[in-house]
C-alpha cells in the first residue's frame, strides 16, 4: 500500500457509516418523532405522496395557496429519508443541471429557463425566512474549479455564456483560485456568486416538515403506498394500513417509483457517496481559506464536489456513480469501501496541508437520473395525478419549482412555468436489461477516459451527443 494509501485509510479509520446530516448524536440535530401511520380510510383534497423535498415543497405551496384545503402527505419511511436528507446540500438556482445542458436541449427558451431557477431560488430563500426555517441557509455563491489545463477553456467560454445572460460570473487565473481556497491542484476557475446556497439538507426537510404541520397538513410516515385505484372523481392510494382518496395527487418519490411503473422507463437509479471530515480547528482553515465559503466542485466529468459545514467541517462527495444491474436499490449498497478509500485519497491530493484531518462520517444514496440529466414532468390516471423524476443530483433546489409544475398541471393552469418545452416533453426512456447495464457502464468508462485524454469524446459520447444523450458533468 502506497503512502497516500496508507493515509486516506488511517483518516478512515473512525468514519461511522452514518449519515452526518440525520445524525443525532451530532449536536443541533434534533430529529423529529415520526408522524403515527396511515389507519383507516382517509379522504383529502390533495394527496402528496413522499416526503422529500418534492413532496414537502408541494404540501407547502398547496397549503399556503388555499389554507382551507386539505392535504394529506404520505412518507414510505421518514420525512428527508431518502436523497433529501443525505445530498450535498447544494440549493442551485439551475433548473437544467447547468446552462450548457439547458442551452443544449431547449436553446430557444433558456434564458426563460435561467430567469426562473433564479427566481426559485429567490423563493426558497423567502420561504426559509418566513417560516422560520433553521437550515444554515447561505448564499455562497458557487466555484468551479480547473484541475487539469483543458478544463480553463471550457470555464472561460462557460463565464461568458454567463455573464451575456446577465449573470454575474468571474474566471480566476490560478493564483486567484488558490486565493480564494488554497489547493496545489488549481490551475484557474469560475465562481459565480449568486446562483447558489449551501445548506443542511435534513434540517431544511424537518423545518418543512414542521412549516407544513403549522399550517394543518396531515402527514403519515411508515406508510409506503403499495397501490394506486382510480375511482369515478377521484385517485386511491392503499397503503399497509389505511387508503387515501383524493381528487389530485403529487407524486414525488425521486428514485422510488413504487407502483408508479411507469417512471422505471425513464429514471434509474444512481449511488453517489460522501465522506465528512471532523471540524477543522483555526490553523486548518486559515492554511485551506476559503472565506468566501463558496461551494466548490472541479470541472472533470467525474467530479468532486465540496463544501464547508455550518460548523467547519469539510464535505468532500461525488467522483463514482454506481449503477448496479437491473437498478437495484439495498440498504448495503449505501456503503462502498473502494469508493470512500478513493474519495479520500483525492481529498488530501487536494489539500496535503490537512494531513492530520479525519473523517467522522461516510454514506452515500441514490440518485433518481433520466437521460436528459434534469427532471421532467408527466401525469397520469387522467390526469388527476402529476409527477415529477429525473433531477440527477440537483433536487434540492429544483424540487421546489416541480411542485409548483405539479401543483399548476394538477389545477389545469396555463402558466409561466407549466409552459416550456422542457416541462412539457419527457426525455428518451432507458433500454431494457442487459443493455440498460451495459450503455451506463460504457458511458461511465467514456467519460472516465474523456478525463484522462484532455477531454476529448470517444465515438460512443459524440455518438450520445448527436442523439441528445450526451452527458460532460
Amino acid at each position: 500500500m502506497s503512502a497516500a494509501a496508507r493515509r486516506a485509510a488511517a483518516a478512515l479509520a473512525d468514519a461511522a457509516p452514518r449519515i452526518f446530516w440525520t445524525d443525532p448524536d451530532v449536536p443541533g440535530h434534533d430529529v423529529p418523532e415520526p408522524a403515527p401511520p396511515l389507519s383507516g380510510r382517509v379522504r383529502a383534497d390533495l394527496a402528496v405522496v413522499g416526503g422529500g423535498f418534492s413532496g414537502l415543497w408541494s404540501a407547502l405551496i398547496a397549503k399556503e395557496r388555499d389554507p382551507d384545503r386539505d392535504v394529506v402527505l404520505l412518507e414510505a419511511r421518514t420525512v428527508g429519508w431518502a436523497a433529501s436528507g443525505r445530498n450535498g446540500g447544494f440549493c442551485e438556482a439551475s433548473l437544467t443541471h447547468g446552462y450548457a445542458n439547458g442551452a443544449e436541449r431547449w436553446p430557444d427558451e433558456i434564458v426563460e429557463l435561467e430567469r426562473l431557477g433564479r427566481q426559485n431560488l429567490d423563493r426558497i430563500a423567502d420561504a426559509v425566512e418566513r417560516h422560520g426555517i433553521d437550515c444554515e441557509f447561505e448564499r455562497t455563491g458557487q466555484l468551479i474549479l480547473a484541475t487539469r489545463d483543458w478544463h480553463n477553456a471550457e470555464l472561460a467560454e462557460y463565464g461568458e455564456q454567463l455573464r451575456a445572460l446577465g449573470h454575474k460570473a468571474v474566471n480566476l487565473d490560478a493564483d486567484q483560485a488558490r486565493a480564494e481556497v488554497n489547493s496545489p491542484t488549481y490551475l484557474g476557475g469560475l465562481y459565480e456568486p449568486d446562483g447558489t446556497a449551501m445548506l443542511h439538507p435534513a434540517k431544511l426537510a424537518w423545518g418543512l416538515r414542521a412549516a407544513c404541520l403549522r399550517l394543518g397538513v396531515r402527514i403519515f410516515e411508515h406508510s409506503p403506498v403499495r397501490s394506486i385505484r382510480s375511482e369515478p372523481v377521484a385517485v386511491r392510494l392503499e397503503t399497509r394500513g389505511g387508503s387515501v382518496s383524493a381528487p389530485a395527487v403529487a407524486w414525488g418519490t425521486g428514485a422510488f417509483p413504487g407502483p408508479l411503473r411507469r417512471i422505471r422507463r425513464h429514471v434509474v437509479p444512481v449511488y453517489d457517496y460522501v465522506l465528512m471530515t471532523e471540524p477543522l480547528t483555526a490553523d486548518q482553515k486559515n492554511a485551506v481559506g476559503w472565506k468566501s465559503r463558496a461551494g466548490l466542485s472541479d470541472a472533470a466529468n467525474q467530479f468532486h464536489y465540496y463544501r464547508l459545514t455550518a460548523d467547519d467541517r469539510i464535505l468532500w462527495g461525488g467522483y463514482d456513480v454506481i449503477y448496479h444491474y437491473g437498478g437495484g436499490i439495498r440498504p448495503e449498497y449505501d456503503q462502498r469501501s473502494e469508493t470512500f478509500q478513493r474519495l479520500a485519497e483525492h481529498f488530501f491530493e487536494t489539500f496535503p496541508q490537512l494531513p492530520d484531518v479525519r473523517f467522522t462520517h461516510r454514506w452515500g444514496g441514490v440518485i433518481d437520473t433520466c437521460s436528459r440529466f434534469c427532471a421532467y414532468f408527466d401525469t397520469a390516471y387522467d390526469g388527476r395525478l402529476a409527477y415529477a423524476a429525473g433531477y440527477t443530483g440537483l433536487g434540492v433546489g429544483a424540487t421546489r419549482f416541480g411542485a409548483e409544475v405539479m401543483l399548476d398541471t394538477l389545477a389545469g393552469a396555463d402558466t409561466e412555468l407549466t409552459r416550456p418545452e422542457m416541462v412539457r416533453t419527457k426525455p428518451l426512456p432507458f433500454p431494457p436489461e442487459p443493455l440498460r447495464f451495459a450503455g451506463i457502464e460504457l458511458t461511465r468508462r467514456s467519460i472516465a477516459a474523456a478525463d484522462r485524454n484532455g477531454g476529448r469524446r470517444n465515438l460512443w459520447l459524440r455518438g450520445l451527443d448527436a442523439v441528445g444523450l450526451g452527458f460532460d458533468s
